[in-house]
């Protein structure tokens, strides 16, 4: 037909085979993710083998198996989920929103500044007052879901502010790429010390409250919070699959973007503010979890490419199947559940991305 650009069907077909290979890889990471999260369920001290472990997820088993499973292990591997997805696609949009492949909500200070708007929520609004025992009476939960509140909207209000700081530097004084990852490490230099410094003016039980809040523990969280993380990382991510192709036009520049009609303030105000809040609600309830914001990307990112429809999906399941796994390790490692995911998935994530780094060369 005369004026129509005929596409060659190579390229179709190219194109349908590679749809297909990340429709793959994402059901084979999800498929991965239910077979860690039913070994979790059934793996600890207090072993369970799969058919009770089915038998109490159908209300079909009674008595200790019931309490282990849907007390304990099931709200934990959930929060899990909820809180690695929601790190993950936060990384993914500050990555691209600011066109630097080392941002993400820890490097970026957006972690530290909810953690510092929690420790204000705990010592100067009573927002320590709490319980914290995984085996806590349905009394307790009702007296928990204020300071959670409470907590949960200091640690939101910390996060906006550093991501309003470093979204303003960034756009008002034209900072680069390098000088943006500084602006983050000053910002969460700033943000620790004025955690550090409530600390030193806050009692006993206020200081425990905030090292429970910024230990990075997923153990803690009840199905209020559960709800909250996923709710929160859902609407980041359904922002990303929304704003998929101004997010890709972005890749090419500011110019470029604005060209083909981008409104990129807007863009980088709305997305940075999802991002804040997302990452508020998952500081609030798990603690400061360094690293996965920013590895969980880059893995996606070199399996399926920038494309934000498929990254954004595929970044979330990685970033579950992350902090899933090292809950998992550190609860059979420390045998009680006690050793902080926060540390593990520093301890795992480090290596692991500098393995990225020295494999494919620039990110």
């Amino acid at each position: 037909m005369s004026g129509v650009l005929a596409v060659p069907s190579s390229l179709v077909r190219r194109h349908l085979a590679d749809g297909r290979i990340k429709r793959l890889k994402a059901l084979a990471l999800a498929v991965l993710l239910t077979l860690l999260g039913l070994y979790a369920l059934a793996a600890g001290n207090y072993d369970l083998p799969l058919s009770r472990v089915a038998a109490a997820l159908l209300g079909q088993e009674s008595g200790p198996a019931t309490v282990v499973v849907l007390g304990i292990r099931l709200p934990r591997i959930l929060a899990a989920i909820a809180g690695g997805f929601g790190l993950a696609v936060s990384g993914v949009l500050t990555q691209s929103l600011l066109g630097n492949p080392l941002a993400s909500p820890f490097t970026l200070g957006i972690s530290h500044g909810a953690a510092f708007g929690a420790a204000c929520g705990i010592v100067f609004l009573g927002g320590g007052s709490f319980t914290t025992n995984a085996l806590a009476a349905p009394t307790d939960d009702v007296a928990r879901i204020g300071s959670v509140f409470t907590v949960s909207l200091c640690a939101f209000a910390g996060a906006l502010a550093s991501a309003a700081m470093v979204s303003a530097l960034a756009l008002l004084r034209r900072l680069g790429p390098q000088s943006i990852i500084l602006c983050g490490v000053a910002l969460s230099s700033l943000f620790t010390a004025g955690t550090i410094l409530i600390q030193f003016f806050a009692d006993d039980m206020q200081v425990a409250a905030i090292v429970f809040w910024t230990f990075g523990d997923v153990s803690r969280a009840k199905w209020l919070q559960i709800g909250a993380m996923a709710l929160a990382g859902g609407v980041t991510a359904g922002f990303c699959l929304l704003a998929r192709q101004d997010l890709n036009a972005l890749l090419a520049g500011d110019d470029v973007a604005r060209s083909v009609g981008v409104r990129t303030t807007r863009l980088r105000l709305t997305g940075m503010g999802l991002a804040a809040l997302c990452t508020g609600v998952v500081v609030a309830v798990c603690g400061v979890i360094a690293f996965l914001g920013l590895l969980a990307p880059h893995i996606a990112r070199r399996s399926v490419g920038a494309d934000h429809g498929p990254l954004t999906l595929h970044a979330g399941l990685w970033g579950a199947l992350l902090l899933l796994g090292a809950d998992t390790l550190g609860k059979l490692a420390a045998g009680t559940g006690a050793l902080p995911v926060g540390v593990l998935t520093s301890f795992l994530g480090a290596p692991l991305f500098l393995f990225l780094l020295l494999r494919g060369g620039r990110t």
